[in-house]
């Protein structure tokens, strides 16, 4: 699986190239701009981009927009973005165009290897990989108020997970229930949110996500 990174910090752009190298990974380029990355998104078409949302020039957003014309000129193109602190809109922006293959982490919220290289994969396959903070923030931007009173606290509980990216074996072993039980959650979200049930993981948090973010 070839990848773009791209982080203006050398100690850290060198970490993510190690890691992912020991993991199996191909790193096609490692840059530190957002002109650099712009090229090599452009040139080198890898199968996923591991992006910092703040690069030179400008340390703003130059990461974050470059990663979003490259999926417009190759839609449903794999971005995992890394921050520092959650922002909304940033996440709003990469969740706008409806389709799977993006991901949003904090930096130090990244615990252990593997879950950082999941995320990748995740992401790579068309998934997503969202932060819990993310998904808290967007839960709280929508409000409990809004959201249906007859959601039950466990209920709430997939829900975030499933929002998070997470399938149902893994809900099943975070909430140390049975898969059946998740898939029965599930089923009753669905139904008092006034969503479409799918058994595709993608979809299925992608219509969430979607819900999450609606305006109020």
């Amino acid at each position: 699986m070839r990848v773009v990174l791209a982080e203006d910090l050398f100690l850290l752009r060198d970490g993510l190239v190690r890691l992912l190298e020991a993991f199996g990974f191909e790193i096609a380029a490692a840059v530190e701009t957002g002109p650099e990355l712009e090229r090599a998104l452009r040139e080198l078409k890898p199968d996923v981009a591991v992006v910092d949302v703040r690069l030179p020039p400008t340390l703003t957003d130059e990461g974050l927009q470059c990663a979003l014309r490259a999926r417009q000129e190759r839609p449903g193109f794999p971005v995992l973005v890394l921050s520092q602190h959650v922002e909304q809109l940033y996440a709003r922006e990469l969740l706008a165009d409806g389709t799977g293959g993006v991901g949003y982490l904090l930096k130090d919220r990244v615990f252990d290897a593997e879950q950082f290289v999941d995320a990748v994969r995740r992401v790579a396959a068309g998934g997503t990989a969202m932060d819990p903070q993310v998904i808290q923030q967007l839960l709280a931007r929508r409000g409990k108020d809004r959201l249906p009173a007859r959601l039950t606290p466990r209920e709430l509980e997939v829900l975030e997970l499933m929002a998070q990216g997470r399938s149902n074996a893994a809900i099943a072993g975070k909430l140390v229930v049975t898969e059946r039980a998740v898939a029965k959650h599930t089923a009753n979200i669905f139904t008092k949110l006034g969503l479409e049930v799918s058994d595709d993981d993608n979809r299925r948090v992608l219509a969430v996500l979607a819900f999450l973010d609606r305006d109020r």
